[in-house]
């Protein structure tokens, strides 16, 4: 995919002029410096127009820049974990249109393939850049190549599990080149917390060993006599010394070759300690301190996440644009006070994101009762399949796409054992945006098979509510609640109940209905407007929220046979999904009704916003509408076949 190189003048002449990473080979220190600066005003003027992740990359400019002076890609694999600092990566391979950033037609938000061949990683998901890099640098030892293989990860990234398994089994190869780049800015979303959190700090804050060797070496060698023998011993007890001056050992231990602490911002710091790594034949470790939002002020005052992700903003103050209005999460995080202050056994619980869902507000009144586990979704849910046994109740929020990492637990910990914890999804169906990787579209289907679970999708704020109550009422099985993200729209009130469904429209005057819409979650408006649509064509149609999609209500099929046809619709993948349940459920009480399900289809879906995501897919009021009328239109032309048939016979 090409896309047209920003035209710009000015400010950023030496950017325009950098068409690809060997562009950098021969630009001065000085020249470099000011590239550094072009680059993140670029960022902070083109990012404030489009919204994105601008604090992690205004801290990797330096980085960046050296990275690609170091080595050379794409012959060498530099790969990002998580991918959210990949926009000065971008800018340095030839990618200057940032006038799309993240929206249908655009530049990704994260590497990608279809972008450049120096793009390698683009799932987004944190903590897996080390396995890769670690099959990798296999795969070049087994086809005798030269290419170096780096892997940049952050801090936050470095605390989850899949990061330390495969630093286990880098570090077994004593002699396979690899080199990882720990980009150390203390935080994740927010700040790193953890004992490896402490770790870092530690070595953050201690002199560096290589600069005590430096000095006492200079000192010894000048010592009649006994200078050179005792630096030799000293030299020989270096393992002792490091972890005293500097205790990096825990990396040593492992077999790495530790390089750092590293000022990220110093250029040549940077890359000279870059080089080292790339001489030294083995897997190296370099420490790169670097600040969040360097050099944009209003970055460096936000507490929260230092301009983790902003949308629209001004350049000039960092205020956002316009208010989007109440949110999802924020509804939740309120509700979850409320609870906090009802019940003293409500925990929460959350993967290096607190403020991403909604669980800030609960961490400020009651701090003893919220833990931050780190990126670690596996952990999080055995954790708190221990609170449960232990008397508590926990609440772990998390994006609907990153409860995909922590499945197995939820089945075999939480679920095998009866435990009474609540899942809260947020960002779940299409998220647009993010891309591919942060849609949530795959809960449904892979809950489904999760004996006991109870699945909840809320279509208003106040379903949030009222279904995070009942989910934590809810003691000896897991619960989930999935919904949506972005801004809450209007409540869509009941007009009457059947079994524990709400009905949210019945025609008037018709002895059976023509269609029995079935509406989960956020997406109850739409299928209102699909019924508007329908009875413009004469079609009558009932419009249902099951509210709980998992279990089938007991009552659907009955009240299913009261109409012709069955139509489901979720924000969610159609295989395995609300409509195949919904279909088996049917089967199961023998209703032989005809059942058409819509939904996400099997694929991977590109960024872009929610609204052009949908309509891509065909997950629009209009686009369904015209099915249904096809389809019920089919059943009257064969009602009428099968009438004439019977006349004539």
């Amino acid at each position: 995919m090409e896309f047209p190189r920003a035209q710009r003048r000015g400010r950023w002449d030496l950017l325009t002029r950098i068409e690809g990473p060997r562009d950098l080979d021969q630009l001065s220190p000085e020249q470099l410096e000011q590239l550094a600066g072009e680059v993140r005003s670029f960022l902070v003027d083109s990012v404030s127009k489009t919204g994105g992740h601008l604090g992690p990359n205004l801290g990797v400019v330096e980085l960046t820049i050296a990275l690609h002076r170091v080595f050379d890609s794409p012959k060498d694999k530099i790969l990002f974990d998580t991918g959210h600092q990949c926009y000065v990566h971008k800018l340095l391979t030839g990618r200057q249109d940032f006038t799309k950033l993240k929206s249908k037609g655009g530049l990704s938000g994260y590497p990608s393939r279809a972008e450049s061949e120096h793009d390698v990683i683009e799932n987004s998901h944190a903590s897996t850049v080390l396995g890769w890099a670690d099959g990798l640098a296999k795969a070049n030892e087994l086809r005798h190549r030269d290419d170096h293989v780096v892997a940049v990860i952050g801090d936050g990234a470095l605390t989850g599990g899949m990061a330390w398994e495969a630093l286990n089994n880098i570090a077994a190869a004593k002699d396979r080149p690899l080199v990882i780049v720990v980009n150390d800015n203390e935080r994740s979303y927010a700040p790193t917390i953890g004992g490896l959190a402490n770790h870092l700090a530690t070595l953050r804050t201690t002199d560096g060993y290589e600069r005590f060797l430096a000095r006492g070496k200079e000192v010894l060698n000048r010592t009649p006599v006994v200078g050179k023998p005792l630096y030799e011993t000293l030299h020989g007890a270096k393992k002792g010394l490091k972890d005293f001056i500097a205790p990096q050992g825990m990396f040593e231990d492992l077999g790495l070759k530790y390089v750092g602490p590293i000022d990220g911002h110093d250029l040549a710091a940077v890359e000279s300690a870059l080089q080292r790594a790339k001489r030294f034949g083995g897997p190296v470790l370099v420490h790169c301190l670097t600040e969040k939002g360097r050099g944009y002020q209003p970055a460096l005052e936000d507490e929260a996440d230092q301009f983790h992700q902003v949308g629209i903003i001004h350049p000039d103050t960092g205020l956002p644009v316009k208010s989007s209005g109440a949110d999802w999460t924020s509804v939740f995080g309120e509700e979850m006070v409320k609870l906090g202050r009802e019940r003293e056994d409500i925990v929460a619980i959350t993967a290096a994101m607190m403020r991403p869902v909604g669980l800030h507000g609960f961490a400020e009144e009651f701090p003893d009762r919220v833990y931050d586990v780190g990126i670690a979704e596996q952990h999080a849910a055995v954790s708190a399949a221990g609170l449960a046994t232990g008397g508590m109740h926990p609440v772990f929020a998390v994006y609907a796409t990153f409860l995909n990492r922590a499945f197995d637990q939820l089945l075999m910990d939480v679920a095998l054992h009866k435990c009474g914890v609540t899942f809260v999804l947020d960002r779940a169906g299409v998220t647009g945006s993010d891309g591919a990787s942060h849609n949530g579209m795959w809960d449904m289907s892979v809950l489904q098979c999760v004996p006991g679970l109870r699945l909840a999708a809320p279509r208003d704020a106040d379903q949030v509510r009222a279904q995070l109550r009942e989910a934590v009422e809810v003691d000896d099985a897991p619960t989930v609640v999935r919904y949506s993200k972005g801004k809450v729209g209007p409540p869509v009130p009941a007009v009457g109940r059947v079994g524990r469904m709400d009905v949210l429209r019945r025609p008037a005057d018709v002895q059976r209905p023509d269609v029995l819409l079935v509406s989960v979650g956020a997406l109850a408006p739409m299928c209102l407007e699909i019924a508007d649509l329908l009875d413009k064509q004469g079609i009558s149609t009932t419009v249902v929220d099951p509210r709980w999609v998992k279990p089938v209500d007991e009552e659907l099929a009955p009240f299913a046979e009261q109409h012709r046809v069955v139509v489901t619709v979720e924000d969610n993948g159609r295989s395995g999904g609300v409509g195949s349940a919904v279909a088996q459920a049917l089967r199961d009480a023998n209703v032989d009704v005809p059942l058409r399900d819509f939904g996400i289809p099997e694929r991977f879906l590109d960024h872009g916003s929610r609204a052009d995501v949908m309509a891509e897919i065909g997950l629009t009021a209009p686009d369904i509408a015209r099915q249904v009328t096809g389809l019920v239109a089919k059943l009257d032309g064969r009602y009428e076949t099968e009438t004439a048939e019977a006349a004539r016979d």
